[in-house]
């Protein structure tokens, strides 16, 4: 059985931390094909502590969301405010031992509900060409490709991708 709640205690911030290192490792592997130092993807994209988790997460515009299969810590993700008009999805994993069992869908669901209850109107997410489950399942709820949103180093620019959707006010069922 799948439940997702919103990360609260130190606990639930320390699974996500859990998962977002887990996810960093294996970034920091899967970037060595496109000859990007690991290290570049860790200190870029994952380099907060269950600490920096919790004191980003916890603000009423920014959940993180905790995905459990039978009450195993099983996946992740989380929004955060990007400028007044938009939100950014981040950390979005799923443990490999639980992929395959709609957990992500769930997980993109549930975020994209989130960020209709708040005022912003615009979704954005950034990703890499070597997460190809990642971007056709953002491409099946309507993210298309858009110009960079930040700067980027020069060694991942290859790789880089860059999405966006308008925020609908409804239950994102698909």
């Amino acid at each position: 059985m799948l439940s997702i709640s919103r990360a609260c205690t130190a606990e639930d911030f320390t699974i996500s931390g859990e998962l977002c290192r887990s996810f960093g490792a294996w970034d920091a592997e899967a970037c060595r094909a496109y000859d990007i130092p690991p290290e570049v993807v860790e200190t870029f994209f994952h380099s907060e502590d269950d600490e920096a988790l919790a004191a980003r997460y916890s603000q009423a515009d920014a959940p993180l969301l905790l995905a459990r299969w039978h009450g195993e810590p099983a996946g992740c993700i989380a929004l955060a405010p990007f400028d007044e008009g938009a939100a950014e999805i981040h950390k979005f994993y799923v443990d490999p031992a639980f992929r395959g069992r709609g957990i992500g869908k769930a997980l993109l669901q549930a975020i994209m509900a989130e960020a209709g209850k708040g005022p912003r109107s615009m979704l954005l997410l950034h990703t890499t060409v070597y997460m190809k489950s990642a971007v056709s399942l953002y491409e099946a709820f309507g993210f298309t490709p858009c110009p960079p949103f930040r700067d980027i180093p020069d060694v991942i620019r290859h790789t880089e991708v860059f999405m966006k959707r308008p925020i609908e006010r409804d239950n994102f069922i698909r």
